[in-house]
């Protein structure tokens, strides 16, 4: 009988489908058991597989038939599944993907340095700029591990990769209601840290439901921010929330409270505002009544320092929001309407879209919780009609029409790309500068 045939098999340890991610966590808790009949753990080798070709039949005329063994296909992962192997704990690397340091030395312990929310949401942006690509076991230019925890490591700018094992190491669990922007999600499976572990940033809640909140997280295929369930896709009851030892009301001490010189919450006075001004409050202002839904008062999308109507017309449609009348709703900025503005409270200005065109001929932004599935809004419906006028329509069978379809997702997709956009900012859901360049 002809011996059995070894054959050294390298499998595609970074590759996105959902076979190969079902067959590695099957190679990792295979690694975790030893072999039986004086066998060794095969954890110890470096993400190569011994792949058995088995002789088998008899011999017929002298000729012998090799029947090679293969395993059952695998069955579907799961939707949403992140699918997210990732490494343990590790230095930071240089360019050419060794550990900056000397050859073979331990991880350098995180370095917990003070950070802002704002610089954390920042850092996340840059891996989704650049759309960087998952993998447990490259590095990015930047020195941090492709992968969720290489990516959470990255954003809190820690001194070393770490892993859902030791990131709580780093933070102080804290509850769903205390969740800001920059905090943690975490879930650590110990038994099988491959099968299921994940962590993502807390980007902001979607909406005043709590329900759904914006990730941003290291997945397969690349870097994505995504409106995720609370806690997660799958495993949501795991998730634990956590905020960096170095955030400002963390475990480091804050800095002396109180307002400085140019802080921007404090209302630097009614002087500031009105015909003739020229000064940063005046951009400020500009800026924080856009987010508040008066982007059709600006007909460039933008605010500029100098003082002019537009910034008259959006303060007075924000103060008439809030059901002021009369000399409270004169379009300048009191102390009231400024505390409102800059912690983001009291009520947006009411989406007009049925309405005739804005200064410059811009229809009001109606929201980005309009466009989304399963969602209805005339604004769809003047959406699509004016992809069809500028020539992006093609992805239309019939309509548009009021009912948000992935017809119509396309169909801005490839307008955004037509601007020159890339990632994020060419998903598909129209924001303020989509809207403002399809109807400008």
């Amino acid at each position: 009988m002809p011996m059995p045939g070894f054959e050294e098999y390298e499998p595609a340890g970074d590759c996105a489908c959902r076979g190969c991610a079902q067959r590695r966590r099957a190679l990792a808790r295979a690694r975790a058991i030893p072999l039986r009949d004086g066998g060794h753990p095969a954890a110890r080798g470096a993400r190569r597989a011994l792949v058995l070709a088995t002789a088998a039949g008899v011999v017929l005329g002298g000729s012998t038939t090799a029947v090679a063994v293969t395993a059952p296909p695998p069955g579907p992962a799961a939707l949403d599944d992140p699918s997210s192997p990732q490494g343990g704990r590790t230095p930071l690397h240089g360019p050419k993907g060794g550990p900056v340091g000397k050859p073979g030395a331990p991880a350098r312990p995180g370095v917990v340095r003070r950070i802002d929310r704002a610089t954390i949401i920042n850092r996340a942006k840059l891996w989704l700029d650049a759309e960087v690509p998952y993998s447990m076991s490259e590095y990015w230019t930047d020195g941090y591990r492709q992968d969720c925890s290489g990516y959470v490591s990255m954003v809190w700018n820690l001194g070393s990769n770490e892993w859902t094992g030791s990131l709580d190491k780093f933070a102080t669990k804290i509850t769903k209601d205390d969740l800001l922007p920059g905090d943690m999600l975490l879930f650590h499976n110990p038994a099988d840290p491959n099968n299921g572990s994940h962590v993502v940033i807390f980007g902001g809640w979607v909406d005043s439901t709590r329900t759904h909140y914006v990730a941003y997280e290291q997945t397969r295929p690349n870097t994505r921010k995504l409106a995720t369930p609370y806690g997660y896709w799958s495993n949501a009851t795991k998730y634990v929330p956590y905020r960096f030892n170095g955030v400002p009301g963390g475990i480091l001490p804050d800095a002396p409270a109180g307002p400085k010189p140019g802080d921007a919450t404090v209302f630097p006075g009614a002087d500031k505002f009105g015909p003739g001004a020229t000064n940063d409050h005046v951009a400020q202002l500009g800026r924080m009544l856009i987010e508040r839904g008066a982007y059709r008062f600006y007909p460039k999308g933008v605010a500029d320092r100098t003082w002019s109507d537009h910034d008259k017309l959006a303060t007075a449609a924000f103060q008439r929001a809030q059901g002021w009348t009369g000399a409270d709703a004169d379009g300048i900025p009191g102390t009231h309407t400024w505390k409102l503005l800059v912690e983001k409270q009291g009520k947006n200005i009411p989406p007009t879209v049925a309405a005739a065109p804005g200064p410059g001929g811009v229809r009001a932004y109606p929201g980005a919780a309009v466009f989304r599935p399963g969602r209805s809004h005339e604004a769809i419906r003047a959406l699509g009609r004016q992809l069809v006028k500028k020539g992006f329509g093609k992805y239309y069978t019939s309509g548009p029409g009021l009912r948000w379809s992935e017809a119509d997702r396309r169909n801005v997709e490839a307008f955004q790309r037509a601007q020159g956009w890339t990632g994020a900012s060419a998903n598909g859901y129209p924001g303020p500068e989509t809207w403002r360049r399809l109807f400008a």
